[in-house]
Order: C-alpha cells, then structure tokens, then sequence
C-alpha cells in the first residue's frame, strides 16, 4: 500500500529573499530581484546582469569553519535546508528514524566557484598547490551530503543531477522514496551558484542568455520580444515525511504531494522537443499518478525561461496535456523575478507553488509588455491574485530534454 507523503518544513533562499516568507512575499509584490552583477568584475563581459543572493548572512546557521571551507553553492543549500529543519521542528521531535532519513538535493552543475578558482591556482601556481577541498567541493552530491553530516540524515543521498529540471526530480524522486517505503523523512530540492566567468561565459557562448542591459527588461516570459534568460543562484530546499509521522509527533503539516513524473524528449541536446511531446507526456503521467483532473489544479508555476522555444513550447504542453481548461488555470513563471537558477529552480518554484495553494495567493508574471500569439495563456500577469484551489502544479524543463512535473495538493485529514 502506497503511503501518504506530506510537507512539514521548507526553506529557500533566492534573489528576492533569504527565507520563504520574505521571498514568496517579494514575489507576491512583483519585486524584480534582477540586477547588475556585483560579486565580480564584469567589465569585459557580454552578460552584465544576473540574479543574485544578496546581505545572507550564513553566521544565522554556520559556524566561521562551515563557511570558509564550504562551496557558495553547499552554503546555499545548507542555509535553506537549516530553515527547513527549523520549520519542520525536527530539533527536538522524537519518533524519527535518522537510518530512514534520505537527503534528495539537486544541482545543474555543482561547485563551480571551487572548480574555477582552483583551475586557476593549478595553471599560475601548479597543480600541488590546489586546495585539498577541490573535489568535495566540487562534486555535487557533497551538497547534499553536507546537510546529512549536519542533521544526522543516514538515509540515501541521491544528488538528482537533470539539468535544470533537477530540483523538481529530486523533490519528486524522494517522494516516490518515502511513498513506497523506502524511507520515511527526506530533504529534498536543489541548490545552485554559477554566476561567474566560465557560468555565465559557458550559457552565453551557448546564446541562450539575453544580453539585455535593462535589468527592468531582462526577464521577461511569454513576451513577444523576449530573448534569452537570465542566469541566477539560490536554493530551495523542503521537508518530506510519512502522514503518519507527521500525525503522530504533532508536526505542522503543509500540504501534500500526490503527484510526479519524469519524462525525456530524446531530441536534441539543448532544445526542447518541436512537438512538445515530452512534457505533454510529463503532465499528463503526473495528472495520472496525483488522480486529479484538469479542472482540479488552480496554479501552476511554470518554467517559463524568456527563451523563444521554452516559452512556446511549454506553453503547447499545457495546452495539449491540460485542454481548453489550460486557460482556466492561473500560471505564473517566478523566474521573471529570480531569473533562472538553474537546478535550485525546482526547488525554489515548488516551494512557490505549495505556498500560493495553501495561502490563495498567486504571484504575478512580471515584465510582459507585448504578448507572443503562441504564448496565449492566462500568465497572471504583473499583479498577484487571490485563488482558491485544491491542487498546484510545478513544471521544470532541463538541457537534455529532460522533464518533470510535481503536483501538490491540500491536505485532508
């Protein structure tokens, strides 16, 4: 028998915001968190404009010797999963087995900061002169790996690495994880920190990110005129358990997830598939598995990058999966504000979504001037509204044609 899986903590950490409430809360006011790079010198750069974390102070969390060995990226995670915990009063909560306790945190790309920085020591000093921390700061499951050594979590660590769809997996793959009795608690989500000369030099050479100046105009979703997105870092990191356990040691239950599914175009390395077959297929097998129909999902967070083809092309998923109700729905893509965070994205927008169902309030699309006739949804555009719902979607698409789509549900006792 398949078990109830809940939500009971959540943590996020993101260009608009270093915790849930104050980002959902910015994200609810339309504010744009995009802005010129700052944490290094982008003068000879094409990319001027990023979305970055900024005034965290990890001390909140981490000691001085966490912070100064760790990667940016694992501070990150470890910053959003410590008010996870938090959250999900699991300092003091008896009754958890930690052997049973898995550790599901995702990243696109990992240690990027550790692995440029070293690179560099390497050719100007010498390879005997790279610091003995370059590898586990550079793999990407010592991110989740250093939030089990903090919390004690024994279970697997399984570090879902789909590209930008990787957060959403990793959410979803713990979820499967716990509902068929393999574990009983995860963290699960993702974190991510690239923004640097070979992060924002690899994307632009790859022309998918938009050379705008404007940081007002940057982002811009479902925009006719829209051109490329805009990288950023953060991460968003949730608690998952049995309903049973959260019952029994009196946790604040969330909401539910009762629904998953991955998918893969086998298309081409960084389009999406012409056809929208792939994430069509990805809504209609989550849709599946949560037993819910069209008219159930209230919200759906959407990839939504500000690139031609996503844009479009997602859009034709929902249509194709979801019908003429597809228009019913209220969608937004949060990335208009965040930009994109790659595989943190899942994480941070899945935390986005549980909170517009149990609050009913929707956080706009902000920045659409001139609709794309493609791009003909109801994308909620500029300012939030107020919805009453039972079910929200989270939809991610990764390079790779990878995809994944999470439904979460209000939770009936």
């Amino acid at each position: 028998m398949k078990r109830r899986v809940v939500i009971t903590g959540m943590g996020m950490v993101s260009p608009v915001g270093n915790t849930v409430n104050d980002s959902f809360n910015a994200m609810l006011a339309g504010k744009n968190g995009i802005d010129y790079i700052k944490s290094v010198d982008t003068t000879n750069w094409k990319v001027q404009i990023a979305g970055e974390v900024r005034d965290i102070d990890f001390e909140k969390y981490l000691d001085k010797k966490e912070i100064k060995r760790n990667d940016r990226v694992a501070l990150l995670a470890l910053y959003a999963a410590s008010e996870a915990y938090e959250h999900a009063g699991l300092a003091n909560a008896t009754g958890i087995d930690h052997n049973r306790f898995g550790t599901y945190i995702a990243s696109g790309i990992g240690g990027l900061h550790t692995i440029f920085n070293e690179t560099k020591v390497s050719l100007t000093r010498g390879p005997d002169r790279m610091s003995p921390f370059f590898v586990p700061n550079s793999i990407i499951n010592l991110i989740g790996a250093a939030v089990g050594i903090r919390f004690g979590a024994k279970g697997p660590n399984i570090p879902v690495v789909t590209a930008c769809s990787a957060g959403a997996n990793a959410i979803g793959e713990a979820f499967r994880a716990i509902r068929d009795g393999y574990i009983d608690t995860a963290f699960a989500g993702g974190a991510e920190s690239s923004i640097n000369e070979i992060g924002v030099g690899g994307f632009a050479s790859l022309r998918a990110l938009s050379l705008t100046e404007d940081p007002k105009k940057a982002c811009i979703p479902f925009d006719k005129n829209r051109n490329g997105f805009i990288i950023a870092e953060g991460a968003g990191v949730i608690i998952m358990e049995t309903y049973e356990q959260a019952v029994a040691r009196g946790a604040n239950i969330i909401a539910e997830i009762v629904g998953y599914a991955a998918t893969s175009d086998a298309f081409h390395m960084t389009a999406p598939d012409e056809d929208a077959d792939g994430i069509t297929r990805c809504i209609n097998l989550a849709m599946e598995d949560a037993k819910a129909k069209p008219e159930d999902i209230g919200y759906i967070n959407a990839h939504g990058t500000s690139t031609q083809l996503n844009d479009r092309l997602e859009t034709l998923g929902i249509k194709k999966a979801l019908g003429d109700y597809a228009y019913k729905i209220n969608i937004s893509s949060t990335k208009s504000m965040t930009g994109h965070a790659l595989g943190a994205a899942g994480g941070i927008e899945s935390i986005v979504a549980i909170k517009a169902l149990v609050t009913g309030e929707i956080p706009p699309t902000i920045n659409i001037t001139e609709f794309d006739e493609d791009c003909d949804l109801n994308y909620t555009p500029d300012v939030k509204v107020k919805r009453e719902m039972t079910h929200s979607m989270n939809i991610n698409i990764g390079f790779g044609g990878q995809n994944a789509a999470v439904i979460f549900k209000k939770v009936e006792v």
